[in-house]
């Protein structure tokens, strides 16, 4: 039986969920160990201390003696749960698919070394999917890169791009060696195919490329991306041959429900960039008719339908009116999730008939170095059922030295706060959980 690469690409992320697992287990157990001989310990020195005081004060003492025995119930047995934000010491063993840590063997077939799934609160079966913004690996990128290796850029938010099941992200830069820099925008990029296998080994399994800057080397590097995608095994939408393949969504399954990505944008420099039936380029949003289109298309495929789509206005945090009709046009044609990007900034969440809309998620990793809102990000989960129904958790991060790094408590609350405050008709949860007002 043939396997695709993505397919392959799953199975590894697979692979790579347990032997994170399996090493939680195996540092709760090692914390539980020490903490049981650390308390027998105790318990033989305050009981060898107690017996000198009987011996010295007498049996009339004893009672009191006892009354001031420490309680041997007061241990802490708790640890650092797995969904919490990577320390230091976590990265060391980040499971990579060098297979190598310093916990038990690596058997796949072991089923007892793999912690068992979260129960969700209903019975019927759910599956996590996570979202980022704009990745562009150029610029000062390049220079820590350079010196780091690419895998360094996700360290800090490696849990949580790897344990769900499924994970996207807008690649906003073509992946050639070659191409015909265009003329007349005023960035234009490109990057080595060599970003990509640290993008897949980081968790990510699907990648827009309906944005503004997919053709910046010409159709030539907007075929290489798609060619470098497919053999590093990561699936893509949002551009083809064709207005047939632009618009095509990319159907992941996980455990009976399948997922549909669909990829569009309203930011296309030249009207040549455009997918057409007999025109290679991207699939756009500007015919909203197109874009609707494709989505009841996808819902005829699939459980869940999520929309990736690139619109808005550069660096303001709010979006424009037409944002909020296209994303409920969106919905109302069959869209579960509709995941925004290209303003290099979050913009606030809405809920529309018990659908989500994230309007942007700003830059996960972006060119130009990060300063104030620029350096805001975060991942965002979505919970959700074959049906549809999500619930959402948005994990505030800030770019540190290209690192997206989760913020600590009073940090990543005043984030959580500011996005409440740009939101429509929802607030966000000291915990990062999205609900209503």
């Amino acid at each position: 039986m043939h396997v695709s690469r993505s397919e392959t690409h799953q199975q590894d992320k697979l692979k790579r969920k347990k032997r994170l697992r399996r090493l939680l287990i195996v540092n709760f157990t090692l914390l539980g160990v020490i903490i049981v001989v650390l308390g027998a310990w105790l318990a033989a020195a305050n009981s060898d201390k107690l017996s000198n005081l009987f011996d010295f004060a007498g049996s009339g003492k004893k009672e009191q003696v006892e009354a001031a025995k420490p309680s041997s119930d007061g241990a802490d047995k708790g640890g650092k749960p797995a969904d919490e934000a990577v320390t230091p010491a976590d990265e060391t063993n980040d499971g990579s698919d060098d297979g190598s840590t310093n916990a038990a063997p690596d058997n796949e077939n072991d089923e007892t070394a793999v912690l068992p799934e979260s129960s969700p609160a209903s019975d019927e079966e759910r599956i996590s999917l996570s979202f980022v913004g704009d990745l562009l690996i150029a610029d000062y990128v390049s220079a820590i890169t350079a010196r780091e290796g690419y895998d360094f850029l996700y360290k800090p938010a490696l849990l949580y791009l790897s344990e769900p099941d499924l994970t996207a992200g807008n690649l906003e830069f073509p992946v050639t060696t070659r191409g015909i820099p265009v003329e007349g925008t005023p960035y234009v990029f490109k990057g080595s195919p060599d970003v990509l296998p640290s993008i897949r080994d980081a968790g990510f399994d699907v990648m827009s490329l309906a944005n503004n800057h997919a053709l910046d080397q010409g159709i030539e590097g907007m075929q290489d991306t798609m060619k470098h995608l497919d053999d590093a095994g990561i699936s893509h939408m949002g551009a083809g041959n064709n207005d047939t393949e632009a618009y095509a969504p990319v159907i992941k399954e996980v455990r009976g429900i399948k997922v549909a990505y669909v990829g569009i944008s309203k930011v296309i420099p030249f009207g040549s960039w455009k997918a057409d039936k007999n025109t290679p380029g991207l699939a756009e949003s500007y015919d909203i008719n197109r874009a609707t289109a494709a989505i009841k298309k996808a819902k005829e495929q699939a459980d869940i339908v999520v929309v990736m789509v690139h619109w808005g206005k550069e660096r303001v945090d709010q979006p424009e009116p037409y944002q909020k009709d296209y994303g409920r046009q969106y919905i109302d044609a069959g869209a579960d999730l509709v995941i925004g990007s290209h303003p290099h900034v979050l913009q606030g969440f809405e809920m529309y008939k018990g659908k989500w809309i994230a309007y942007s998620l700003g830059n996960f990793i972006f060119s130009s170095y990060p300063k104030e809102t620029a350096g805001e990000t975060g991942v965002l989960d979505a919970l959700c059922t074959k049906s549809g129904d999500c619930e959402m958790t948005f994990h505030p991060m800030f770019t540190v030295n290209a690192q997206p790094t989760p913020l600590e408590a009073e940090a990543g609350k005043a984030l959580l706060d500011r996005l409440s405050s740009i939101s429509f008709g929802v607030k966000l949860e000291a915990d990062g959980r999205i609900v209503s007002k």
